[in-house]
């Protein structure tokens, strides 16, 4: 029998995922439900679960973890269960779900939809010069970089225009504004940026430094493939301390950092996170456009556009593999913003929070699950929860999502690779003291299943100073643990559910 998940070619997935209505990814589901519940009516009883296998049972208990272990494992075609531990208990997704957040971005903005950054302008151009302001507006593009922003500004100067009378404006209010998406995150991580309706580099700016004598020369720039300009938005400054490694304070408008000396050792990089990226991509603009002989006034915000007209923009790739490297790389700010915009299509949202409120919705009432809650869109924060079940029963109403996710090895060590004639499609998602695995198994036969495994030690998260909260001491090893056992249940399940 033909592997579903594994012969679709690239062309094929994204003629099949390109759909203005999402409805491909979502067509061809189980009917776990029929129509939403009424408005105030309780939810339907759960199923009851089958009960773990002794051998399912006797993995989990080798692995040692500690805390909570639940899962589901499904009839991918039918949404059958067939086998559970806790499927009904809530558990942090961890960044499975952005598994959740790309269907629901599908569903709502449709496979075509491409994020446009624009420059607009409030008056005429004459004789090269624009009469009126300048409006660099962002549309919300997570995936907007610098050397896009450069063909922006190229783009500017082909239009014709040399010189602007009037204020650099900078427009960014497409989608709510966060100085960063989770609170309890250290403050350094670079997957914890800030979120907009303009973003730039992932909100990330590139600190590096060269050992020179007894100094250092340091750089903070937002960094390209082809251009590399410098940035005045984020400033670094070496302090003879013992700790805390890096520091930050917010400033009026720049991210202000301090490193202590002795952790620089030679030479290095590392990306930081920006809190004020529409400042931040104003500011690179400004420098890429007097490349191009124009020169802007310092930037400032603008909300008001009524009086402006479009002149020149570029677009992102298609929403379809912008959300297969979301999936593939775990990119939390593609996560975020793919989710407003999802949640914006029917209405004004008040931020993060409510966004993720609204997915939850969404998910309660196209696949009928109970009670799912979602904080966020990337699974960053540890206030989401979903029960195993109720992940399973999406997957299985979702099965066109497959492609987009990656191959998974069952290999466990060099003595002991991956069952033959298994394919893997899963997201990952990873806490402190949280493991998740979701996604889909194509076993010998052909039969597909739909997964979820969810680990989560609590206790032991909460536990954490935040001085450690970047790499906690047991982490890492516990989370070896986890990923083994959730390949030794993979691979349990191949076997016996064939």
């Amino acid at each position: 029998m033909t592997r579903r998940f594994e012969s679709l070619t690239r062309r094929g997935m994204l003629a099949g995922l390109l759909s203005t209505a999402g409805g491909s990814v979502l067509a061809g589901a189980p009917a776990l439900t029929e129509r939403p519940l009424p408005r105030g009516a309780p939810p339907p009883p759960a199923p009851v679960a089958p009960i773990v296998a002794s051998r399912s049972e006797a993995i989990v208990k080798a692995a040692k973890l500690g805390g909570e272990v639940g899962f589901a494992v499904a009839d991918a075609e039918s949404g059958v269960l067939l086998e559970a531990r806790l499927p009904n208990t809530p558990l942090p997704p961890a960044s499975t779900l952005k598994v959740v957040t790309a269907l629901y971005a599908l569903d709502k903005l449709g496979g075509d939809h491409r994020f446009a950054t624009r420059v607009l302008t409030t008056g005429p151009i004459e004789d090269g010069r624009i009469e009126g302001d300048l409006i660099l507006a962002g549309g919300g593009d997570p995936t907007l970089d610098t050397d896009r922003l450069a063909e922006l500004a190229r783009l500017l100067r082909e239009a014709g225009v040399t010189e602007v009378s009037g204020r650099f404006l900078l427009a960014a209010d497409a989608l709510p504004r966060g100085d960063r998406i989770d609170h309890e995150q250290p403050d350094h991580v670079a997957y914890n940026p800030a979120f907009g309706g303009l973003n730039l580099n992932f909100n990330r700016v590139h600190f590096q430094w060269e050992k020179q004598q007894d100094d250092f020369a340091i750089t903070m720039h937002a960094r390209g493939r082809n251009f590399s300009p410098a940035t005045n938005v984020a400033y670094m400054g070496i302090i003879e301390r013992k700790s805390p490694v890096f520091e930050y304070r917010k400033g009026r408008d720049r991210d202000k950092w301090t490193v202590a000396e002795w952790a620089l050792g030679r030479d290095g990089a590392r990306w930081l996170p920006v809190r004020f990226p529409a400042l931040y991509a104003g500011d690179v603009f400004r420098t890429l456009a007097r490349s191009n002989g124009i020169v802007l006034k310092p930037a400032e915000m603008v909300s008001d556009l009524s009086l402006a007209r479009p002149l020149v923009q570029v677009e992102s790739d298609l929403l379809v593999p912008m959300l297969q490297r979301m999936l593939k790389y775990s990119t939390n700010l593609t996560a975020e913003v793919s989710g407003m915009a999802a949640s914006s299509r029917d209405g004004e949202i008040d931020g993060l929070t409510a966004s993720g409120a609204r997915m939850s919705g969404w998910a309660t009432a196209r696949f009928g699950v109970v009670g799912p809650q979602f904080r966020d869109h990337s699974g960053l924060g540890y206030a989401s929860g979903i029960a195993p079940q109720d992940m399973v029963r999406i997957l299985s109403g979702s099965r066109g999502i497959a492609p987009l996710l990656k191959t998974v090895n069952l290999s466990t060590s060099k003595q002991n690779p991956g069952p033959k004639g298994v394919l893997v499609r899963a997201k990952t998602g990873t806490l402190n003291f949280v493991s998740s695995l979701a996604g889909f198994v194509t076993v010998p036969g052909g039969r597909d299943l739909a997964f979820s495994i969810m680990t989560a030690d609590t206790a032991r998260r909460d536990a954490i100073p935040p001085a450690e909260r970047e790499r906690p001491p047991g982490s890492k090893s516990w989370a070896r643990r986890s990923r083994r056992m959730q390949k030794e249940l993979i691979r349990e399940w191949a076997a016996r559910l064939a």
